[in-house]
């Protein structure tokens, strides 16, 4: 269930509106409120466990949804979604089991180790300070600001805004350019610290990214509709 603090943000949702159609100027929570009018909650990260964010956030790397899915489900025909077995797990065996994932050897190799650096610290990583976490989760093979976000917000409920190259290509169309470091700080300097409203805004950008800029819906884009721009 979504805290209160985004209950309260809806209130706004009919006011940002309006102001999106009146000027050519965006804030990033304005968007936020955009993307939630037209999309609706989308209750992402799918996952029965923790652990099994984890490990979808580094097979996700450079390959589909639905691959990752696929290999999420041979890893739970095999009772691997458990950070003890699959640290021990026979090499051989895991990459067959994710190899739909593509980059399995490579894959097979990073899952063992984060998942005996889960195994290890799971009952005190949510009391690690964010930027310490971040730190350990980048000093893992593998693990890039990406991964490592996904992890922190997804998983562990800490609040880190995760940027991908929908929010990369989104924000670049309404004249905000940066790498990764400058477009996250611009994100966590303007919205509250919280982690459902991280959350449901990143997963907004992605759902919104694949239906548009996938598709190259670019005339239809809501968000560039009358050469709006963010502030």
């Amino acid at each position: 269930m979504l805290i209160n603090s985004i209950t309260v943000m809806k209130y706004k949702r009919n006011e940002c509106v309006q102001n999106l159609t009146l000027g050519h100027k965006m804030r990033l929570i304005d968007i936020y409120e955009q993307l939630l009018e037209i999309l609706g909650h989308q209750n992402w990260w799918p996952a029965d466990t923790p652990f099994e964010v984890v490990v979808g956030a580094l097979l996700t790397q450079q390959t589909r949804w639905n691959n990752v899915e696929q290999a999420i489900s041979n890893l739970k025909e095999q009772g691997l979604l458990e950070p003890e077995t699959l640290a021990f797990a026979d090499t051989d065996s895991l990459e067959e089991l994710i190899k739909c994932t593509g980059f399995y050897r490579q894959k097979a190799r990073r899952l063992k180790n984060l998942a005996a650096y889960y195994s290890s610290y799971k009952d005190t990583l949510s009391d690690k300070p964010v930027d310490e976490l971040r730190q350990e989760l980048l000093g893992l093979e593998g693990v890039g600001d990406e991964t490592a976000d996904s992890i922190i917000l997804y998983a562990i409920n800490k609040p880190k805004f995760v940027i991908d190259a929908y929010t990369c290509r989104i924000l670049d169309c309404l004249g905000l350019k940066g790498n990764y470091r400058v477009l996250q700080q611009r994100f966590e300097s303007e919205l509250e610290h919280d982690v459902d409203l991280f959350k449901e805004y990143h997963a907004l950008i992605v759902e919104y990214g694949k239906q548009y800029c996938t598709r190259h819906r670019c005339e239809d884009c809501v968000l560039l509709k009358n050469g709006k721009t963010i502030i």
